[in-house]
């Protein structure tokens, strides 16, 4: 039988391994002739051979794990449950429930093929992508993989959603129609404040400093402090709410996808569509975008870190933007513009540490 490698070796004195059916030629990076014949070997026997390839590799591995005979794709998503926390937490153990990536929970990780991804990619969403790109990296880092199932550059791209800001007809709407005091009142402070669904939620009587026309809280997401500085509008909503405890009694217990259900069951209802509660948050990049807010300040507002990020949440705000020669006359006047954000505002924002300082002395 001919052997389908050969092996050669360049004036350099690297030794070349040569495919006799695709022509295509690889280096051993090796000038040793003994560890070249041994890979040249190791490949024409695996050609000659495939049925007893995996046992081979499945013996030599065993020797420093012997577990990789068992181990399967349910033992991966265990391992990375076990390592989350809070609402990460809650995230992985849905996935694990979802149908598409129950198709490999029973797959030897070493019997994994790349149809085993693909299939379950096919027949899966954004969700089902995204999770599997981690288990497999995952397996990767532990060394519970030996090799790649999916190249990187071959996996199929992520696409989401587009995400969109709910307009302020949109909210005039759903305010109008939210019969229940509570969640209205709630839906009105996300315009406002444009914090997350869960951070809007867990505010408490003791985290407005009415003297200082202030609320301040930890984002439950970071862990960083916020000082935020209210409005008339968002003072009155507080007034009403109350003055000790959590300002939403309900709304604080229930789960964030049972606030999100609920609130996607009135946009339905008035069919409103494209809009979820996090799209109040794209609402309020868009609108201080478009009022000329200095974008560090909305940086921090948001807790948003990188511009990017930022500039990905306000990249739908139509900017009417004023002419030259207003900027030219308030120039020669010596008088800054409304939406010249070089200039000094009158009251810097605080940074993390006095904000931290501040919510510290105001805890009881």
């Amino acid at each position: 039988m001919k052997l389908r490698y050969r092996l050669f070796r360049k004036k350099t004195g690297i030794f070349f391994l040569e495919d006799r059916v695709s022509g295509k030629q690889e280096s051993l990076k090796t000038r040793d002739k003994n560890a070249a014949d041994r890979i040249l070997h190791a490949r024409n026997e695996a050609h000659q051979q495939p049925a007893i390839n995996l046992q081979i590799a499945r013996a030599y591995l065993m020797a420093s794990d012997p577990m990789v005979a068992q181990r399967t794709w349910r033992h991966v998503v265990e391992a990375i449950i076990k390592t989350k926390q809070g609402s990460t937490r809650d995230r992985w153990e849905r996935a694990a429930k979802d149908e598409a990536l129950g198709r490999i929970w029973g797959v030897r990780i070493i019997e994994t093929q790349a149809e085993h991804f693909l299939s379950a990619l096919d027949s899966g969403t954004v969700s089902t992508n995204v999770h599997l790109r981690k288990l497999h990296n995952f397996a990767l880092d532990m060394n519970w993989l030996p090799c790649p199932v999916i190249p990187r550059k071959q996996w199929p791209a992520v696409i989401f959603k587009e995400k969109r800001a709910v307009t302020l007809e949109e909210h005039q709407r759903i305010i109008a129609a939210e019969v229940n005091p509570e969640r209205k009142v709630f839906y009105q402070l996300c315009w406002h404040l444009g914090a997350s669904q869960g951070d809007t939620a867990n505010l408490k009587g003791d985290d407005v400093d009415w003297s200082n026309h202030t609320v301040g809280f930890f984002r439950k997401k970071t862990g960083t402090p916020v000082l935020v500085h209210l409005g008339s509008e968002a003072l009155d909503l507080l007034k009403d709410l109350p003055s000790e405890g959590p300002l939403f009694p309900y709304l604080c217990t229930v789960r964030s996808g049972d606030r999100a259900t609920e609130f996607k069951q009135r946009c339905r209802q008035l069919k409103i569509e494209g809009v979820t509660l996090h799209s109040y948050r794209y609402a309020w990049a868009e609108r201080a975008r478009i009022a000329g807010y200095p974008e560090r300040f909305a940086m921090e507002n948001l807790g948003h870190n990188s511009k990017a990020v930022h500039q990905a949440y306000a990249k739908r705000a139509q900017v009417k933007l004023p002419s030259l020669e207003e900027y030219e006359n308030a120039f020669k006047a010596g008088s800054p513009t409304r939406t010249d954000e070089t200039s000094t505002p009158k009251r810097q924002p605080q940074s993390h540490n006095e904000s931290a300082k501040n919510l510290e002395h105001r805890a009881p």
